[in-house]
């Protein structure tokens, strides 16, 4: 966007733009924890160390769809990216609309769909774009401090997302989401990581294979 252009812009959006211009994702990142504080676990993004850990036991060869909730500005998403094949499909889903519009502005890779939407919704969402199944899907989202059963509602949409042995990856600054997704995933793996803003809990939730999955009551 031109300066000539910018002056044409209502003034709230004409600050938003230069605040844009001037901080970059840090600043949308920001603004974003500043409006919506429930829906953002950190004001700052997840550290290198992390975003390393937390995808370590992904077997990208086999990735066919990858799915992230609360992408922010993307900390994640070009890692994903760097890594995914190139016939694979990755879906980001953020209720944040300044997310999502930043993402679509700055991530142009055709593997890359960021959706406006909410997590609960996952089924409906990748269903829509052509998909049975995720492989994986990754949360930063802060689960403890979403309203009513929100979290609950994700995290059974999340493993009826899965397809038969694809993994639930959840990064958290509390251990929340182990009793919380205990009674839906058949094997949780845990870690941690110090180097990062805040330390955070993660968490590997796998959906059993198909030979392998037990009759499962979910209440």
């Amino acid at each position: 966007m031109q300066s000539n252009d910018l002056a044409q812009l209502p003034l709230r959006r004409r600050i938003k733009a230069r605040a844009e211009r001037l901080f970059g994702a840090w600043g949308v990142f920001a603004r974003g924890f500043i409006k919506h504080p429930v829906m953002v676990g950190s004001i700052v993004p997840s550290s290198d160390r992390t975003i390393a850990k937390m995808l370590a036991p992904v077997q990208w060869q086999d990735v066919k769809l990858f799915v992230e909730y609360g992408p922010g500005v993307g900390t994640f998403c070009r890692p994903v990216l760097d890594k995914l094949p190139r016939n694979a499909t990755f879906i980001a889903i953020d209720t944040n609309p300044d997310f999502i519009r930043y993402l679509r502005k700055t991530i142009p890779d055709s593997r890359f769909i960021a959706v406006h939407g909410s997590a609960a919704d996952v089924c409906e969402i990748i269903a829509s774009h052509g998909f049975d199944h995720a492989d994986y899907v990754l949360s930063g989202l802060p689960l403890s401090t979403l309203p009513g059963t929100v979290a609950d509602d994700i995290a059974k949409a999340t493993h009826s997302a899965l397809k038969p042995g694809g993994a639930f990856l959840v990064y958290q600054f509390n251990t929340f989401t182990s009793q919380l997704i205990r009674p839906y995933f058949d094997r949780i793996d845990r870690g941690y990581e110090f180097w990062n803003v805040l330390p955070c809990h993660l968490f590997w939730g796998w959906k059993a294979a198909a030979a392998d999955a037990p009759e499962r009551t979910h209440h």
